[in-house]
């Protein structure tokens, strides 16, 4: 069980520089642009012993038309939904708007304890001003300063008194995590969506709508996994805007963060230069990756569709080519529950642990079968291989000259490795040693 604290109000009020502060980290995007937050966003809180969550809202705006309110507008209502406790926050500089006024309306509905959190008290004329929003009907109020941290301490003590002290800390260590990751509009919330069976995300046709990374625990059908929704990652000369700079870290990050990657590709776009770019970064972070093609239902297919589609993938992707492909479409929800299937397939294949006995049975047979070839007049030998205690497969050879062992023999012990173990989907790494 936990303990969640929603921030909601209206745009610009510095409700992410609040979460920023409370949680002790730059998490959520901040600037000076209205309407920055689009996504909740979810952090965790330690204070005086006390543990809960937060979710940082898009702005919150009644009954507008624009496509991003409207979706911030379900966005929060669904965040008043999971939160264990609201606070509302208000900007003390431009003292009560009409907006104040409904969200407040709205929440006085609510069964859920609210604290109103009067923002940008810097100084004593505006600690005197705050007391004009208890004309908004919420009984706790709290002035606070969220650029310099002024009554947070108190914001925090009032939040902790209301957690019970019998919640148990959720154990995500050994929870699988997976990213979803690739270009802008190809999919990657309404598979999310799909998956759990609400809009949790916001999905709308504008390329760049999810500028944050956010989390999403999957728990269904005797699964367990921790979903890692990210920006979409463009081409850097098409990153103008500060946001969509800040979005890429955040993917990237996103990728850092998590055991397995599925990159999704846009079938009617194929596999481009980008997606190559994508692929390879998850790649030489030793993610497990799985391709999922989405939009496979607008593809006009033949006999051998999919076949020639994920051959042509293949060859672009050389030398990784042991990934698993699979073909969906997000919005029909076709074979969206196969996507997870797999990736905790490559998940485990990502985990495993060879001993060393079967490691040289196997191994040592394919060297003696083709031996390395001699250097500069140095014949090379390999006597013994191990699996290193990293989080993503490693493997030593030991040798007398490692460092005369060319590229072409390390393929040809990972394609061995392949072979007769499984590492589908996941990147191999051979180090050679000095025996």
């Amino acid at each position: 069980m936990s303990f969640t604290v929603a921030i909601v109000g209206r745009p610009n009020v510095g409700k992410s520089t609040l979460f920023n502060r409370l949680i002790g980290e730059r998490k959520a995007i901040v600037d000076d642009l209205s309407g920055v937050t689009r996504d909740r966003h979810y952090g965790e809180v330690d204070w005086n012993g006390k543990h809960f969550d937060i979710i940082d809202t898009g702005g919150f705006v009644p009954n507008s038309e624009d496509i991003f309110e409207a979706a911030i507008r379900e966005q929060v209502t669904i965040a008043m939904e999971e939160a264990s406790l609201i606070l509302m926050m208000v900007d003390v500089t431009t003292g009560i708007t009409y907006l104040d006024e409904e969200i407040a309306d709205m929440l006085r509905r609510s069964s859920k304890k609210v604290i109103l959190v009067v923002n940008k008290i810097d100084n004593h004329s505006r600690l005197l001003s705050a007391n004009e929003f208890y004309s908004l009907g919420l009984e706790h109020l709290f002035p606070v300063s969220s650029m310099t941290g002024s009554g947070n301490g108190e914001l925090l003590d009032a939040i902790a008194a209301e957690v019970p002290e019998d919640l148990k800390e959720e154990d995500l260590e050994n929870v699988p995590r997976f990213a979803i990751i690739g270009q802008p509009n190809v999919g990657k919330s309404s598979l999310l969506n799909s998956l759990i069976g609400e809009n949790r995300n916001i999905v709308t046709p504008i390329a760049g709508t999810t500028r944050d990374s956010i989390h999403t625990r999957y728990q269904l059908y005797g699964k367990d996994i921790l979903l890692i929704d990210t920006a979409g990652i463009r081409k850097k000369t098409k990153v103008h805007e500060n946001l969509e700079f800040y979005s890429v870290i955040r993917a990237v990050k996103a990728i850092d963060d998590a055991d397995v990657c599925i990159m999704m590709l846009d079938a009617t776009q194929g596999i481009t230069a980008q997606d190559l770019t994508i692929f390879s970064m998850a790649e030489k972070k030793r993610k497990g990756i799985v391709i999922a093609v989405n939009k496979w239902d607008l593809v006009e297919k033949e006999t051998n569709t999919a076949l020639d589609f994920e051959k042509n993938i293949k060859r672009k992707i050389v030398p990784f080519t042991d990934v698993p492909v699979i073909f969906i479409s997000a919005i029909e929800k076709q074979r969206v529950m196969k996507v997870l299937d797999i990736a905790l397939k490559v998940y485990k294949n990502r985990m495993q642990k060879i001993s060393t006995s079967k490691l040289n049975d196997v191994l040592l047979k394919a060297i003696e079968k083709y031996s390395p070839p001699a250097y500069r007049g140095k014949m090379i030998s390999i006597k013994y291989v191990t699996q290193l205690p990293t989080h993503s497969p490693s493997f030593a050879f030991f040798a007398n000259h490692p460092r005369e062992i060319r590229n072409p023999y390390r393929n040809y012990l990972e394609n061995q490795m392949r072979e007769n173990f499984d590492f589908n989907g996941v990147p191999i790494n051979i180090i050679f040693r000095d025996k």
